[in-house]
């Protein structure tokens, strides 16, 4: 990281690592069939013994944990869309974008002609000034009309469910972990719009390690938009893709069963933490 306004970050990360040696182990929510060399690099490295007991939200039912009310009835829209046929857009919790680049974003997707299940959260959008968050985040007009009957925009969605729905064939995402790991662990392929943190090297290993997806990287320009989406969903290298992440989803699956990697790392936890 560069000297300047990285400081912070990088005397955390700093201080993070630090803190490993002096500790009786680490624990990561990962699993060996998606991170094996970055694995084994970490037991060669440090002294201490590391556990990937992930992904851990396929070990526990999904729970109602966010502070923003679920809206269902995005699952009962999606029961009606074609297998594989739509594209499932949402930013997570915490990143913002600006007024200009949400225009950009909903014309982007409006052209791309994919049926789409779109969350546009309270504060998604940077207000400035005197504007106020509805007004903020209102979609452009004509919007609505140009897509209608294609696709459906809510405030939050059961984000584990909606990825697991046989009618989402792509997710466009901030690519924070719990994302990342959650369409990996479905085998739905991404396009990735990194804000800050992780998240940036998260999209590194999807686009350039399991390549199961690409970034939509610089200024957004709808045209742009509309490319990557069809790029995801009609494109050569959009299938080979999906089919990537589908090996990853078995890999996935394979791992938290009885005597799969994950689930003996949690038993070899339950011991190491009982021998302290």
């Amino acid at each position: 990281m560069r000297v300047g306004s990285h400081n912070l970050t990088r005397d955390l990360l700093a201080r993070c690592v630090a803190a490993v040696g002096a500790s009786a182990g680490l624990i990561l929510n990962t699993f060996d069939a998606l991170e094996q060399r970055e694995l084994e690099k970490l037991r060669r490295d440090i002294s201490v013994p590391v556990f990937d007991i992930g992904p851990l939200h396929m070990f526990s039912p999904a729970a109602e944990s966010s502070l923003l009310r679920q809206d269902r009835s995005c699952l009962e829209w999606l029961d009606a869309r074609a297998p594989a046929s739509v594209l499932y857009v949402s930013f997570g919790s915490l990143a913002c974008m600006s007024p200009r680049d949400l225009v950009e974003t909903a014309w982007g997707i409006a052209g791309s002609g994919v049926p789409f299940l779109w969350v546009v959260r309270p504060g998604l959008v940077a207000a400035a000034g005197e504007e106020n968050e509805a007004t903020a985040t209102r979609l452009p007009d004509g919007f609505e009309a140009d897509t209608r009957g294609r696709g459906t925009v809510v405030e939050w969605a059961p984000q584990e469910e909606v990825l697991r729905h046989p009618a989402v064939a792509g997710f466009w995402t901030h690519c924070g972990w719990n994302s990342t790991t959650e369409s990996v662990c479905e085998g739905v392929p991404m396009l990735c719009r990194p804000h800050f943190g992780d998240q940036m090297g998260n999209t590194r290993y999807v686009e350039h390690v399991w390549k199961v997806g690409f970034e939509v990287g610089g200024e957004l320009e709808r045209g742009a938009v509309e490319a990557a989406i069809r790029r995801l969903f009609t494109g050569t290298d959009g299938a080979e893709m999906r089919a990537r992440a589908g090996e990853l989803k078995k890999a996935a699956k394979e791992c938290v069963v009885v005597a799969g990697s994950s689930h003996m790392a949690i038993s070899k936890l339950i011991d190491h933490m009982l021998s302290l």
